[in-house]
């Protein structure tokens, strides 16, 4: 278990987050089973709401192996499971992604996170923006417009530990997006997320914590870790970044688990104080022809 190594004390009662490391496997019914266990330990633990990371239900490239699995809302199972359990535990839950069945017409899949409350109602969905089509210098190739379609949606919400943006792993890397949530003054933005290695050893520190000084907000970042049963691995290090920047919490790349951090009302509105980007932002002028 980890805990925040922030030392200073900007106010009392400061709410707790949770994040649940993952390494979610091809069997949906044993990763609800993970997050529902770790939503219990997060409430005893003192957190007001748990983060999980991006396709924290599912995680198998072999498409014709995960297709039977991969359902409308109503019929999720990890989905119902984590409702359940957000009643019984008494917690809200920041569902990093589920891959969900589109019930519109559109024949490829949603990438979609859900904020669901202590009374297992949804409060906020977001369908990921941005798709990951990639070939990486490893080998890697990547096609995530292929099965899902990409939402067209800037989601907030508010939470027990305040207004929350929501984006999704490779959203991490489109400045506009967070430029549109750093407009609606969010205090924090969750990016779940399954970063490949390469990916994540070269840019997910730096970029995350860019992230933070933007919005002038916390960002809280769940993610995949490890060597999955599909045979992908992916990256780790979940991470909570402070509104100046620092990193308050760091998970690690080696182990899943669970990690706390307290989120401070008080330190968003000292680093807005002390430097009022949001204030101060101004519409760009059109460039000359």
């Amino acid at each position: 278990m980890h805990k925040a190594g922030s030392t200073r004390c900007w106010a009392f009662n400061m709410p707790q987050v949770a994040l649940l490391q993952m390494t979610s496997g091809i069997d949906p019914v044993a990763n609800a089973r993970t997050i529902t266990d770790a939503m219990a330990a997060a409430k005893a633990g003192g957190a007001a709401m748990l983060f999980t990371p991006e396709m924290c239900g599912l995680i198998d490239r072999d498409r014709a192996r995960a297709v039977p699995h991969i359902v409308t809302e109503a019929a999720n199972p990890v989905l119902a499971a984590v409702r359940d359990a957000a009643v019984r535990e008494g917690i809200w839950v920041a569902l990093g992604s589920l891959a969900i069945r589109r019930e519109d017409g559109e024949a490829r899949y949603a990438n979609r996170s859900f904020v669901i409350d202590d009374t297992g109602e949804i409060r906020a969905r977001y369908d990921k923006i941005h798709m990951f089509d990639v070939d990486l210098a490893t080998g890697e190739s990547w096609r995530e417009s292929s099965a899902y379609a990409p939402g067209d949606a800037v989601v907030t919400v508010e939470t027990p530990v305040g207004r929350l943006g929501l984006a999704i792993c490779y959203d991490l890397r489109f400045p506009a997006l967070f430029e549109a949530l750093g407009r609606t003054n969010c205090d924090l933005i969750a990016i779940p997320a399954a970063f490949t290695v390469p990916t994540g050893a070269a840019h997910w520190d730096i970029l995350q914590r860019a992230r933070a000084i933007e919005a002038s907000a916390y960002v809280v970042s769940a993610a995949q870790v490890g060597h999955h049963q599909d045979g992908r691995a992916t990256y780790g290090h979940s991470l909570v970044v402070d509104p100046w920047g620092d990193v308050i919490l760091d998970m690690g790349g080696q182990v899943a688990g669970l990690g706390f951090a307290e989120i401070s009302p008080a330190r968003i509105a000292e680093v807005r104080r002390q430097l009022p980007s949001l204030a101060n932002r101004r519409e760009m002028p059109k460039s000359a022809a």
